[in-house]
């Protein structure tokens, strides 16, 4: 079993953050599509071990399929997918930061454009949810601002 936090924060006064992610749908999508899949499943898949979460590669044969998705952005510097966070109505999901960006700040930044474009779409607060195992993400999230408001044991 592992401990689930749901998280929530007000959309005002969010800090400014200087990126610019691009919608994962058209020409981004057909270019990025097989190295988003590659990035997400490296980048979760030490928790989805660690907690026995299963398939521990979303995107795998026969597993998940991957679709344009115009609610995921993907951050590129020099073309390159540093990392990605979707925005599914209010609520962030699926924030990651590939290995070798990592320590960087690019979290606290994909967090924060994340609220931005929860904020301009007329939300007033937004929510997440965050495995107690990640603790450096629960931890990023309280420095900025999150509340935990419930839990959920799973498994």
């Amino acid at each position: 079993m592992f401990r689930v936090f749901e998280m929530k924060s007000s959309t005002e006064n969010i800090p400014e953050t200087e990126i610019d992610c691009i919608a994962f749908t058209g020409s981004i999508f057909a270019l990025y599509s097989e190295h988003y899949k590659t990035e997400y499943n490296s980048a979760y898949r030490p928790m989805r071990e660690a907690l026995g979460i299963r398939p521990y590669d979303w995107f795998c044969d026969g597993g998940a399929s991957l679709e344009e998705n115009p609610d995921i952005f993907l951050l590129l510097e020099d073309n390159d997918l540093v990392g990605s966070v979707a925005c599914y109505k209010n609520e962030l999901d699926d924030l990651f930061v590939r290995n070798r960006y990592k320590g960087k700040g690019y979290g606290r930044k994909l967090m924060l454009w994340g609220m931005k474009h929860i904020a301009a779409q007329g939300y007033k607060d937004v929510i997440l949810h965050v495995a107690e195992w990640n603790k450096n993400a629960v931890q990023m999230y309280v420095n900025e601002g999150f509340i935990i408001t419930g839990q959920e044991e799973i498994g």
